[in-house]
């Protein structure tokens, strides 16, 4: 199979998963559903808790993709990681944003969440509101191992947005750890809320 044919398969599956959990959502909804708490307030419920640089695992170093390009795959990075470890090595790198852009585009992820990252049919990358946390460790695993198998490792949401259709996870359809990264490196710039709380 010649990699033109590889390569537009690898998109029609990406479309196809980005579909199926769309029209999956009404039955999802209700799983993923924060359980009903009292109400906080709004800038409590729409403040991401930051993560310190030194609020680490004790005794585990970051686990950024290796300098000599030798990467992961997505899932296997995520289960050698302890959590909170991770980082993205991308960050504010241009020639990475630009690659960063145009996977965002190849992997379907504007048919969520908009060509630039104002949202739609899933929430907004632009604004401070992210429903499990901003940090790279989390923002990885959550494109990686999607909203279901996320909250089995204990994550819980931190915001609300008005409209929540859960992630679906793209380990299997993502080769290349450098690849989310590169994609998260483009989201941070869609950011439009307060400077303060960057935490990447």
């Amino acid at each position: 199979m010649s990699n033109t044919n590889v390569k537009s398969l690898r998109a029609g599956l990406v479309a196809f998963v980005a579909t199926a959990a769309i029209g999956m959502s009404y039955s999802v909804f209700a799983a993923d559903e924060p359980s009903k708490a009292p109400a906080a307030s709004a800038e409590a419920v729409q403040a991401p808790a930051a993560v310190p640089a030194t609020d680490k695992v004790a005794g585990s170093a970051a686990s950024p993709a290796p300098a000599d390009g030798a990467a992961m795959k997505p899932l296997d990075r995520v289960k050698a990681a302890a959590k909170g470890t991770l980082k993205n090595p991308y960050t504010d790198k241009p020639d990475a944003i630009a690659e960063g852009s145009k996977k965002w585009f190849a992997f379907s992820c504007n048919g969520c969440h908009g060509g630039g990252g104002g949202g739609g049919m899933c929430p907004p990358v632009t604004n401070e509101v992210w429903v499990y946390g901003s940090d790279d460790d989390t923002m990885f695993r959550l494109i990686v191992q999607g909203t279901q198998d996320l909250k089995k490792e204990g994550y819980v949401r931190k915001g609300t947005e008005g409209v929540v259709g859960p992630m679906p996870a793209f380990g299997e359809l993502i080769e290349s750890e450098d690849d989310v990264w590169k994609v998260i490196a483009f989201i941070r710039t869609l950011y439009k809320g307060s400077p303060t709380r960057r935490n990447w």
